[in-house]
């Protein structure tokens, strides 16, 4: 009995070294892909601070020996020389980034309440057609923007910037595939007491949908803060912040840390923003779920 209890004890303490081995190597996996993750931004971090002798010392140096502002100093500068007040640019930055991602929410979330959960002739054709959109990239059909917009009298306004920007086959098929989870007996349910399609999608569908649409916020916030006025807009008044600090930074290498203050300057509101959906997104998933 002695020797049962003695091989049953060895075998849970094997059982158990190898559940902390396990753990220790997901911990340290994890860790040093965290590192790789956050690498890059502290690679700009360091070298926005870094002045601009120590921008090309090699090998490149991981710490800024003698740091300085004077980069971001300089950005604001060269930003001020503008025709144009540099709070326009922001402005408009915040004006289109918060449009489009409203709209895309708004729009995306409707469109995929009825390709999920409505049944009509040729869904599964525009289903199709979704999938497929998702291959082609925004510089596929610059052409085809500024044809469209042209013959709308749309250049140089900040619909050019804002309607191309509001249909996006990512978020609407990543709003379909979670509004397709959703059991099709709530929805008959809801029916049942009288509710129509309008009041189903956003009084039952949407509010177990708060994962879904924070994910959406991110990636539509992420895309339309980095909007550059490209071939669509030319008068100052209009262009967004990206480009006029793309402008301010491809002034040649003397630049080079302009360049760097400026890519921490747009990367602030993302991050911002990444925080507080991230927080809202394991909130949901901890403490929501659907069974049927």
């Amino acid at each position: 009995m002695a020797q049962i209890n003695t091989a049953k004890l060895k075998a849970s303490n094997r059982q158990a070294g190898r559940r902390i081995g396990g753990t220790v190597a997901i911990f340290i996996f994890l860790t040093l892909l965290g590192l790789f993750m956050v690498l890059p931004i502290y690679l700009t971090v360091i070298m926005s601070i870094k002045p601009v002798e120590e921008l090309f010392i090699f090998p490149p140096k991981l710490y800024a020996s003698r740091p300085t502002l004077d980069n971001f100093s300089d950005m604001f500068e060269a930003l001020h020389q503008n025709r144009v007040p540099f709070s326009r640019y922001v402005f408009n930055s915040v004006f289109v980034t918060v449009t489009v991602t409203v709209c895309q929410c708004v729009f995306a979330s409707m469109a995929a309440f009825v390709l999920a959960k409505c049944k009509f002739p040729g869904s599964r054709i525009l289903n199709s057609i979704i999938v497929v959109a998702l291959l082609y990239q925004s510089n596929v059909i610059y052409i085809m923007q500024y044809m469209v917009m042209a013959k709308l009298r749309m250049i140089d306004t900040y619909s050019a910037l804002i309607l191309p920007s509001i249909a996006s086959p990512m978020g609407l098929f990543l709003m379909r595939q979670s509004i397709s989870q959703i059991p099709d007996s709530m929805i008959e349910a809801a029916k049942v007491d009288g509710a129509g399609y309008f009041r189903i999608c956003w009084q039952i569908v949407m509010p177990n949908q708060k994962p879904a649409l924070m994910t959406l916020i991110i990636f539509a916030f992420q895309a339309a803060w980095n909007i550059q006025t490209g071939s669509l807009v030319f008068q100052e008044q209009y262009k967004t912040l990206p480009t006029v600090v793309t402008q301010a930074a491809s002034s040649g290498m003397a630049r080079a840390g302009v360049a760097m203050a400026a890519a921490v300057f747009m990367l602030i509101p993302p991050i911002i923003v990444f925080m507080i959906a991230q927080k809202q997104v394991i909130e949901t998933m901890a403490h929501s779920g659907i069974k049927e």
